[in-house]
């Protein structure tokens, strides 16, 4: 009975592992997209305004033209 207790412990263990593994996949894969969506809209809007993506950022922070 132990035997089968603990086979059935493993199993379980190892569907809980494939499952959290799954889910760090999708995550990063989601924020790799996420992340490249961000570069391309900082490009755009480089593009378009003519500031850099670091002036972009520092406008709203310090309020420079």
């Amino acid at each position: 009975m132990t035997s089968s207790a603990s086979t059935d412990s493993w199993y379980q263990d190892a569907a809980a592992a494939q499952i959290k593994s799954e889910r760090l996949e999708k995550a990063e894969l989601l924020n790799g997209r996420v992340a490249m969506l961000g570069f391309v809209i900082g490009v755009l809007t480089e593009v378009i305004t003519g500031h850099g993506i670091v002036s972009q950022i520092t406008l709203g922070a310090f309020g420079c033209n």
